[in-house]
């Protein structure tokens, strides 16, 4: 961890210091006092996608009408997804947009296990985020029931999963290992190639959910000759709430899958309306039906500032926002009850880290309602900081450390109920 100081000075020395610091007048900010420190959950608007979502509508839908298919609409699940396939480490020919992030876990899970039909074991772990848990448990009940789901547990609460048990869990019966490349809660970055090195040993394949990766750190799943992957693209990617999401086959697995949804816009020669299924070629027989074109080709503008900036740029200023954070924790704050819930090695850390408070919950509620910062909860004790680098400044760091502290030392957090909102 760098040196630091806990002067508010010096955090605007390292403000003009930051290459990256213009890219922040690239996105919508009508409160500049508002710290936003959610960007790893919904991430802010960037300019260029207004004016290009007003274009789609209003000259594209408004004007082409159902000639926008053949002016890049059709086309736009393969197209968008080699853009974010630059940002994950792919060829072209691997990533497609299609459907929600829990949606394309299934078509892969699916995919996998039956491929592997002679094994049994699934590997994850008890931190993944509890959707992915849901879907392989609905996964594994259409296969009925044969599968067993072995969860690894933590060395300390929820920070760090306890690496000896995974290898130990991966045996010669493991079909897929499936975790989060970086973990919901703690921001734990585990390490790619390692992993999938392993599983590769014992021939299992490895399937990495990127939603809290992908756009703040640089991932090369390529290079880690990883098997398959999703992500959303709504958090670090700015595509906007409930943005499609993606999905990434290896080239030399894609002919062997076979999705479990059949839809026509998954099939070979979908306007010759055959009333047979014959699956597409590579990676588009993932997909299934119509996509929703508003807020895909929005989602495509919206990639811009991070195609821009480049994931060298904007991983080098994570990791010094996410260490200054992680100072000003451990400086300012465990006096008052807190205690830093995320790795301090960056590198096995995203660009998000948890500080821990038994109060955690109405400290967070107090932040939001008169504080003027916007973190999120996540149970039982997380307050969750995410730092999008594209424009999130150091000042603003040191800014939420003091508005936090001021939220204790002023009790403002004990007007409020436990008793939680249903969006924490």
């Amino acid at each position: 961890m760098a040196p630091f100081s806990p002067s508010r000075s010096f955090a605007l020395e390292l403000d003009s210091q930051d290459e990256l610091a213009s890219f922040r007048e690239q996105f919508v900010i009508t409160d500049p006092d508002l710290l936003y420190m959610d960007g790893n959950s919904l991430g802010r608007l960037p300019k260029v996608a207004v004016e290009r979502a007003r274009q789609i509508v209003e000259s594209e839908w408004g004007d082409d009408l159902i000639r926008g298919w053949n002016k890049g609409w059709w086309d736009a699940p393969r197209r968008v997804g080699d853009k974010i396939g630059g940002l994950i480490g792919t060829a072209a020919g691997q990533v497609i947009v299609s459907d929600m992030t829990s949606v394309n876990l299934y078509k892969l899970t699916m995919a996998a296990l039956s491929l592997q039909s002679g094994r049994k074991r699934i590997i994850t772990d008890t931190m993944n985020f509890p959707s992915d848990l849901y879907i392989l448990q609905g996964a594994v009940q259409s296969l009925g029931n044969r599968h067993e789901i072995v969860r690894i547990g933590s060395q300390d609460g929820e920070l760090t999963p306890d690496l000896a048990a995974l290898e130990s869990a991966i045996n010669e019966d493991t079909a897929l290992v499936t975790l989060s490349h970086v973990l919901f809660k703690s921001g734990y970055l585990y390490d790619m190639r390692a992993i999938t090195e392993f599983a590769h040993r014992k021939s299992a394949l490895v399937l990495w959910d990127l939603s809290h990766s992908v756009g703040a750190v640089p991932i090369s799943l390529d290079e880690c000759n990883a098997d398959l992957a999703i992500g959303c693209t709504y958090k670090y990617l700015n595509g906007g709430p409930g943005a499609p999401a993606f999905l990434y086959v290896n080239k030399a697995l894609q002919e062997k899958l076979t999705s479990p949804i059949w839809g026509w816009w998954g099939q070979n020669r979908p306007f010759d309306f055959g009333l047979d299924y014959v699956p597409a070629p590579g990676v588009d027989r993932f997909l299934v039906g119509t996509q929703p074109m508003l807020s895909l080709l929005t989602m495509e503008a919206a990639l811009e500032p991070t195609l821009n900036a480049g994931m060298d740029a904007i991983r080098a200023k994570s990791i010094l926002l996410t260490d200054y954070a992680s100072y000003l924790t451990e400086e300012r704050l465990p006096p008052l009850g807190f205690s830093l819930g995320s790795p301090r090695d960056s590198a096995r850390r995203g660009s998000h880290i948890s500080i821990r408070h038994t109060d955690a919950y109405r400290i967070n509620r107090a932040l939001i309602e008169e504080m003027n910062v916007i973190p999120d909860f996540r149970a039982p004790d997380n307050l969750r900081l995410g730092f999008a680098p594209l424009y999130i400044s150091f000042a603003d760091i040191w800014d939420m450390a003091d508005r936090i502290r001021r939220v204790i030392l002023e009790k403002r957090h004990e007007k409020y109920p436990q008793e939680r909102a249903t969006v924490t």
